[in-house]
């Protein structure tokens, strides 16, 4: 991707500016008032290098040039000079920051084709340029530079901080603030959230993709956020480095900003540039965040009545409607809620917060390609999509890519969730039916599967009947009844171990339907082992052999013990 610095006759005035490591950069100098109107005519690629001094052209030949010199050179004295292709070739031989040329000459096509291959800079000035005003002005911007980098830098950073600000004022967002990176650094650089889902990326993104594939991107293009250290680094093997940076706001982590450089050129005098990108960055996030939070809320109440059925299905489609989404259609409801971790404060506080507004944003930004006419919108911890059945039919393997893209490959902040789905309506008024069936998905999910769980409603079985049953402790006490001695929470270790290992043993033997050869084979016993354990069983709960009644309650208790997790 082509940078505004690659692009023949753009005002010089109006590049950003690059970095510079000890003097003052060409693109520094070109930003000088006295130099507006000026075009940056070739070699764009080396408006990086250091102006050091200033020197006229004289004579025929550019031997006094010393390194680090921008020369000025008119009509008159490249009257006696040699080509300017010859001249542009010399100056680069003796290490000078670029060339100037006065008002009236123009660089012809051979020199600009030298230039652009050697990066020397050649800025035409322009026209209504005071030769005077320009010698002045440069000198009181290179001599302080030299003389005092620590300043300059300072100002630098300053002048940057400004700019970017800047873009945001006028209205631009991360989009819009990676393009400005890329004008001052380079290469390529790369916005992300917290747990490295790329929000805007600009510059040579190809570039650091191919380098960096595996390294610091995970297959599903995401940041390794938790393994890439703040600061300026490469990875052994890999070309070009690259600066990351924070982006902070009070405690609130927003994400990440990665510059990269293909050439590795990035040096920690970069590192504060990027810091100062980041600063700006925090800004245009809060300032998105703040709108999105009052759309939220209103869609949010909206979809909440929706789903309460305290909306009328006329007013709610058309309410939708005018909201950009479409519930009247073959729908089926997905609720994701944030599993529960240590320490987490189940009440939604502050610090809580934000991993529940990413987690709303996550879906969104996957949903959003595939059905752009479904609602998902985040309530605290639970996030909720109401989305069109696709094509195929297939609503299970839809959710479940859905699943795998919020949850990626893991990494950094992210969180495991639980998910339901319920069973397909065909009618909006069937939405609030549907939202309760995926909400007791997620619960019996979580029971029966632990974290990160995903359960489909019409595959519950007894679970879902068992989950309507509102009295938890009328469940837990038919099933210690039913299974007697092996449902006791007392006793020793050994006995609770001997017990446990028994009800292992009469779950594979239900599940099995009572085939005795097929439970040895899973539980790996031989045969008349397992037949002196099911005498023992029978011993203990009773002839569940002969007795399918009791069979049914046995199984009923063992699904009882799952769903509280035991």
């Amino acid at each position: 991707m082509a940078t505004p610095a690659n692009h023949p006759g753009l005002r010089a005035h109006d590049l950003p500016a690059p970095r510079s490591e000890r003097g003052l950069a060409v693109g520094d100098v070109l930003r000088l008032p006295a130099l507006a109107g000026a075009r940056v005519e070739g070699g764009a690629s080396g408006l990086r290098r250091e102006v050091r001094r200033l020197g006229l052209l004289e004579g025929t030949e550019a031997g006094a040039v010393r390194p680090g010199g921008l020369v000025l050179a008119t009509a008159a004295s490249l009257a006696a000079a040699p080509p300017l292709d010859r001249l542009v070739a010399a100056l680069d031989e003796r290490g000078a920051a670029g060339l100037l040329l006065g008002p009236g000459v123009e660089l012809p096509g051979p020199a600009r084709a030298v230039a652009d291959r050697l990066g020397l800079p050649v800025v035409a000035l322009a026209e209504r340029a005071v030769l005077d005003d320009v010698l002045e002005a440069v000198l009181a911007a290179v001599l302080p530079a030299v003389l005092h980098p620590e300043v300059a830098a300072l100002g630098r950073s300053e002048e940057v901080h400004r700019a970017l600000l800047q873009i945001v004022v006028e209205g631009g967002g991360l989009p819009e603030l990676a393009a400005g990176l890329v004008g001052l650094l380079g290469g390529a650089v790369v916005i992300t959230t917290p747990d490295g889902r790329v929000l805007a990326d600009a510059g040579d993104v190809q570039a650091l993709e191919q380098a960096y594939a595996g390294a610091c991107f995970q297959a599903s293009g995401r940041m390794r956020t938790e393994t890439e250290p703040a600061g300026l680094s490469r990875h052994t093997g890999l070309p070009g480095n690259h600066v990351v940076v924070r982006i902070a706001a009070g405690r609130a982590d927003h994400g990440r900003i990665m510059a990269f450089s293909p050439a590795g050129a990035l040096t920690e005098a970069d590192v504060p540039t990027v810091e100062r990108a980041a600063t700006v960055a925090a800004l245009a996030v809060a300032k998105q965040l703040a709108v999105r939070a009052v759309e939220s809320k209103y869609q949010g109440d909206f979809l909440r009545d929706l789903l309460t059925g305290q909306v009328g299905t006329e007013v709610g489609v058309a309410h939708a409607a005018s909201l950009g989404w479409d519930v009247d259609r073959p729908v089926v409801v997905v609720v994701a809620e944030l599993d529960p971790v240590e320490g987490d404060d189940e009440s939604g506080a502050l610090v809580a917060r934000p991993a529940g507004e990413r987690f709303a944003a996550a879906w969104q930004s996957v949903v959003r390609p595939r059905d752009p006419r479904a609602p998902v919108v985040g309530f605290n911890r639970e996030v909720v999509a109401v989305l069109g059945v696709p094509p195929s039919g297939d609503v299970d393997r839809l959710v479940r890519e859905l699943v795998r893209e919020v949850s990626g490959d893991g990494g950094g902040g992210r969180r495991s969730f639980g998910t339901g789905v319920s069973h397909v309506t065909g009618r909006p008024e069937g939405i609030p039916r549907a939202y309760e069936q995926a909400r007791t998905a997620v619960r019996v999910g979580r029971r029966v599967q632990g974290a990160a769980s995903l359960a489909h409603f019409d595959a519950l079985g007894a679970y879902r009947l068992l989950s309507l049953v509102p009295d938890g402790a009328e469940l837990r006490a038919f099933a210690d009844e039913t299974l007697g001695p092996l449902g006791r929470s007392g006793g020793s270790p050994q006995e609770q171990e001997e017990a446990a290992d028994l009800r292992h043993t009469l779950e594979v033997l239900l599940d099995a339907n009572l085939n005795v050869a097929q439970a040895a084979r899973e539980l790996h016993f031989h045969y008349n082992t397992l037949r002196y354990r099911i005498a023992k069983l029978e011993r203990l709960l009773g002839p569940f052999g002969d007795d399918p009644q009791l069979r049914l309650s046995l199984h009923l208790a063992l699904h009882i013990r799952r769903m509280r997790g035991a």
